[in-house]
């Protein structure tokens, strides 16, 4: 019995320094793509406002990133993002645009897929759209 527990908390000790060490290597390389934000609130919105915003992100890795693909979750939502490689320590971005015809409670989400170690980053737009006529009461 006693030779069972030791080996049980070797193998603990070997498998948390295992998860240690790759939390190491995770820390060092980096998750290259790193964004300012990834939540964008746009709030209690008027029917037709402007729908833009841009999510920043920046190369924290150590070779270019490129953005492979960028979709959304809907056709109410627009994406539109940084072609060109981007160098490590460069920004690049995700503009969003939000179909701010359709009125009441959203959250959209678009992936943004890349050669990036954390290779696929979700981004989330969500807010409230109220009708024109309920902003000029």
């Amino acid at each position: 019995m006693d030779m069972q527990k030791l080996m049980l908390t070797i193998f603990a000790v070997f498998m948390m320094s295992m998860y240690s060490q790759a939390q190491n290597n995770a820390t060092a390389v980096g998750d290259s793509i790193i964004f300012e934000k990834i939540v964008h609130d746009y709030g209690t919105i008027i029917q037709g406002s402007n729908g833009e915003t841009e999510f920043v992100f920046v190369n924290k890795g150590q070779k270019p990133i490129i953005l492979n693909h960028v979709s959304a979750s809907c056709g109410c939502t627009s994406p539109d993002w940084t072609k060109k490689p981007i160098l490590p320590g460069e920004k690049g971005s995700v503009k969003v645009k939000y179909d701010t015809d359709v009125l009441g409670s959203f959250t959209k989400s678009v992936v943004v897929s890349s050669n990036a170690s954390n290779p696929n980053v979700t981004l989330i737009i969500r807010g409230n759209i109220v009708p024109r006529a309920t902003a000029r009461q």
